[in-house]
């Protein structure tokens, strides 16, 4: 099994603006490291190769500051060192200054079959269950998450 992970965010201004162009202009170093990192499988790009600010997350299609990013990881721990002890826990330390503040949920993690690339529809699904029904075998956060299911091989 490997862990899919989404996370969603409004940017506080447009993605041109002077306001977050230092979180965009970190968006390729940071996706490029996400990509060396240990435990990393795959990420979800636009056709520039970069990340994938410019798809349009489900009920956002015309809404371009908010943005998506979706990857998958071999384990949790791989994901939580990428997000806490790499280059990446700076700019998750300042979200701040580039994102609204949500009022719900914008990450979620689940499980999927080694070899399933899960797309932004799937990840839609999985936030909206996050969000209705709280943290669950089938969409769970990093503070409140469930082993892979039984019979999976554990990495």
């Amino acid at each position: 099994m490997h862990l899919a992970q989404l996370n969603v965010g409004r940017l506080v201004d447009d993605p041109e603006s002077d306001t977050v162009a230092e979180f965009m202009r970190a968006l390729g170093p940071i996706n490029g490291l996400g990509e060396v990192s240990p435990g990393f499988v795959w990420m979800l790009k636009d056709e520039d190769g970069e990340g994938a600010t410019g798809q349009r997350f489900p009920g956002y299609e015309h809404d371009e500051r908010y943005i998506a990013n979706l990857t998958v990881w071999t384990s949790i721990d791989a994901l939580h060192h990428f997000v806490t002890r790499s280059g990446h826990a700076m700019y998750l330390r300042r979200r701040r200054e580039w994102f609204e503040k949500a009022d719900q949920p914008t990450t979620v993690l689940w499980w999927i079959a080694e070899g399933h690339i899960p797309d932004l529809n799937e990840a839609a699904d999985r936030l909206n269950a996050l969000r209705r029904d709280g943290p669950t075998a089938a969409a769970f956060d990093l503070r409140t998450t469930f082993p892979e299911p039984a019979g999976s091989s554990v990495r």
